[in-house]
C-alpha cells in the first residue's frame, strides 16, 4: 500500500484528537476567565459603526462543520499532519492567550425577534463564551480551513466567498471584536510558518515567502490600530505600509513576476509611489549588502553580477554588442545601461518559485545569443544581489553551453561567483533540466 494513502481512520482519528482539544482548552479557559472579578474589553472608536446584520449568524455557525469537514478534504499523509499541526497549534496558544490575557465581548446585541435564527443565537448564548476573544479562534481556523479547501478543483471560489463571509460575520453578529480578527490572523499566519506544507519542495516557496509578508502584514495593522488608538491618526500612516505587504504576499502566492516592472523593465510612477517603503528597502540592501559588485566571468563572455552601477562599470566596458538580461523584480535598470546595450528584462521573484517554462526559455534564448556573440561581445546576467537568481540562471546557461552535468556546472559557478547562494531546495529545481 502506498504509504502517503490516507484512510478514514487517520482522518477521524485527528478529528477526534483536534475536537477534544478544543473542546479542553476553549471550556476550560471560558470556565476559568468567567470566575474573575473584572475582565476588561478592548473596544476601537470605529467598532460602533459595525452593523448587526442577523443573517450573518448563518455563516458563522457553519465553522463548526468546516472543522468537522476539513480533515477528510486531505490528500496526503503531510498535508493531514500538517493540518493537524496547525490546528493543535492554534488552539493551545489561543487558550494560553484567553488565560494570560482575558477579554470579553462588550456590545450590547439587539433584540433578536426571528423564529429560526433565534435558535442559533439561544445556542450561541448557551454554549459560546463572552470572553475567548483575542485571538479569534474563529478566524484562525478559517484561514487553516482555506489551507486544505484551496486545492480543490470544484467548488472552490464558493468556498473562499464563504470562509470570507464567516470572518466578517465574527463582527456583524457581535461575538468579536476588530483586535480578536487581526490578532486571529496574525496566529494562524504563524502556523503557516511554523509548520509549512512541502517545506523542501520548490514548487512550494512562494507560499512560504508569502506568508512571512501575510504575517508582517497582519502585525502592522494591529500596530497601526493600537498607535490610532493611544496616541491618534499618525498610526494610520502604517495601514499603507501593510495593505503594501499584504498585496506583495499576494503577488508571492500568484507567481506574478511582473506586479512591478512592465514587460520593458520599466517601473510606472504610480507603482513607484504606492510601493516606495518595499523599494527604499531593496535599495538599501543593495547599496550596502552587496558582495559581488563587480561583473565576474564565469565562462568566456559570460558575466553574473548583482545589479550594476556607475562605478562598477568603469573597468566593465559595455556597448551594442554587450547584452544584458535583468533578473530582477523589484529595481529598474540604470539608465546608463538601457541606452548603451542590448536589454533584456527577465524578472523572478527575489527567494522565490522559479517557472520551470518560463526558465527553459531564458536559458535557450541566453544560448543562442551566446553563440551569436561578435568575437568583443559578452553577456552580463544579474539580479538584485548576485546572490541567488542570476546564479541559479548562470548554472543553467553553463551547463547548456558546455553540455556539463549539473554537479560540474554548480562548481563552476560556485569557483567563479563565490558569494553564490545554491540552497537544497534550488538543487532539487535544478536537477529538473
Amino acid at each position: 500500500m502506498d504509504e502517503k494513502r490516507l484512510t478514514i481512520q487517520q482522518k477521524l482519528y485527528a478529528l477526534i484528537l483536534c475536537a477534544i482539544v478544543f473542546m479542553m482548552v476553549y471550556n476550560f479557559a471560558a470556565w476559568y476567565t468567567s470566575r474573575l472579578t473584572n475582565v476588561p474589553s478592548f473596544v476601537f472608536d470605529f467598532e460602533k459603526y459595525v452593523p448587526f446584520i442577523l443573517w450573518s449568524i448563518i455563516p458563522y455557525m457553519t465553522s463548526g462543520i468546516f472543522f468537522c469537514l476539513v480533515f477528510f478534504f486531505c490528500q496526503n499523509k503531510e498535508q493531514l499532519k500538517v493540518l493537524t499541526q496547525r490546528m493543535l497549534f492554534v488552539t493551545v496558544v489561543a487558550g494560553i492567550c484567553f488565560l494570560l490575557f482575558p477579554l470579553k465581548f462588550s456590545l450590547p446585541k439587539p433584540e433578536v425577534n426571528s423564529f429560526i435564527l433565534g435558535y442559533s443565537f439561544q445556542f450561541l448564548k448557551v454554549f459560546d463564551s463572552p470572553f475567548n476573544q483575542a485571538p479569534s479562534l474563529h478566524i484562525a481556523y478559517a484561514f487553516i480551513f482555506w489551507s486544505v479547501f484551496r486545492n480543490l478543483k470544484r467548488g472552490r471560489t464558493l468556498i473562499m466567498f464563504w470562509l470570507i463571509l464567516l470572518g466578517i460575520s465574527t463582527l456583524t453578529t457581535y461575538q468579536h471584536h476588530f483586535i480578536d480578527i487581526v490578532t486571529g490572523s496574525i496566529l494562524a499566519h504563524l502556523s503557516f510558518i511554523i509548520f509549512p506544507y512541502q517545506k523542501n519542495d520548490f514548487l512550494y516557496r512562494n507560499f512560504h515567502v508569502a506568508n512571512l509578508y501575510f504575517l508582517s502584514g497582519w502585525i502592522i495593522i494591529l500596530a497601526a490600530t493600537l498607535v490610532d488608538r493611544f496616541y491618534g491618526n499618525i498610526g494610520l500612516v502604517l495601514l499603507w505600509s501593510a495593505v503594501m505587504i499584504l498585496l506583495i504576499g499576494y503577488h508571492y502566492q500568484k507567481n506574478n513576476i511582473f506586479f512591478l516592472k512592465n514587460k520593458t523593465g520599466d517601473i510606472p510612477w504610480l507603482k513607484k509611489i504606492f510601493y516606495f517603503p518595499y523599494l527604499f528597502m531593496y535599495h538599501i540592501f543593495w547599496k550596502f549588502l552587496r558582495k559581488n559588485r563587480m561583473p565576474v566571468e564565469v565562462i568566456p563572455g559570460l558575466y553574473i553580477s548583482s545589479r550594476p552601477d556607475h562605478e562598477s562599470l568603469k573597468g566593465f566596458q559595455i556597448d551594442k554588442t554587450t547584452i544584458v538580461y535583468d533578473l530582477s523584480a523589484e529595481m529598474e535598470e540604470p539608465t546608463i545601461i538601457k541606452d548603451k546595450v542590448n536589454y533584456y528584462s527577465f524578472p523572478f521573484l527575489d527567494i522565490g518559485t522559479l517557472d520551470i517554462q518560463e526558465t527553459q526559455k531564458l536559458i535557450s534564448v541566453i544560448t543562442e545569443h551566446y553563440q551569436q556573440l561578435p568575437p568583443d561581445g559578452k553577456i552580463l546576467m544579474h539580479c538584485t544581489m548576485g546572490f541567488t537568481r542570476s546564479s541559479v540562471i548562470g548554472i543553467l546557461v553553463i551547463k547548456n553551453i558546455l553540455s556539463l552535468p549539473l554537479t560540474e556546472a554548480i562548481t563552476m559557478m560556485k569557483t567563479h561567483n563565490k558569494h553564490a547562494m545554491i540552497h537544497t531546495y534550488l538543487e532539487d529545481f535544478l536537477k529538473k533540466f
